[in-house]
This record gives C-alpha cells, structure tokens and sequence, in this order.
C-alpha cells in the first residue's frame, strides 16, 4: 500500500519560532541539529526539517502521536538529497509496519514544503 504525506509551511513563522532558544532543541534530533548548525541554523532549511516531519506523520496516518520531532531526522547526503534517520518510537513504528520511505523538501523565500512517499506491504489477511 503506498502512503503519502505533504505539508507546507511559512518561513516567517519558522523564524518567529526560532527566537525561543528551545523550539531548535525540541524539534531537532541530535544529528539534523549538529548538521544545521554547522550551516548557521539557516531558517529555510530548519523549516524544510519541520516540514518533512509533519508530512512523514500524515504520511503515517498518526499525526504527531506515538513520537517526538527529535525521533524524525531529516538529514542530507553530500549532494543536498534529504533522507530520514529515525531513532526510538518512530523508528519502532515504521520497523513494526516494514514501511520504506522517501522524501523530498524544497523552499522558496516565503515557504518550505515537504513531500512524504512510504510503501507498507499489504495485510495479508481479509480485504473489504
């Protein structure tokens, strides 16, 4: 079964949130924070990482429940190319349901967005 999830969200909210010195601690796991703030925490991408984790939980279907930002890292190769590096409950539940993951951010001057894809095997067992 394909699952998807995609959320958009502004760049000046990001910033707003940024002046509180915990939104950073909160949302971040260990390894995006120390990626992003070898860059400068630029706002764009910290909202790019805020982004792909709301539309990993849509694409989930459990909204932000049975996990913490921190547990869904989004990190980049060299290239930029995003991927997910999931830690404690969330990793839990995407092992639990085999699902394999992809996503893609972009951002503009005003908006980041991200696009979620994940696969999930069928349930085997009776179809309505």
């Amino acid at each position: 079964m394909l699952l998807a999830g995609i959320d958009l969200v502004e760049i000046k909210r990001i910033k707003k949130s940024m002046e509180n010195p915990r939104f950073l601690l909160r949302i971040l796991g260990p390894a995006e924070y120390a990626q992003l703030e070898l860059r400068g925490f630029p706002v764009q991408s910290v909202a790019a990482s805020f982004s792909a984790k709301e539309a990993f939980s849509k694409a989930l279907g459990t909204g932000m429940r049975g996990f913490s930002f921190g547990e869904v890292e989004l990190l980049r190769e060299e290239n930029g190319r995003p991927y997910f590096q999931l830690r404690g409950s969330a990793l839990k539940i995407v092992q639990k349901r085999k699902i394999v993951l992809q996503v893609s951010v972009t951002h503009t001057k005003e908006y980041a967005s991200a696009v979620v894809i994940g696969e999930e095997p069928e349930n085997e067992g009776i179809k309505l």
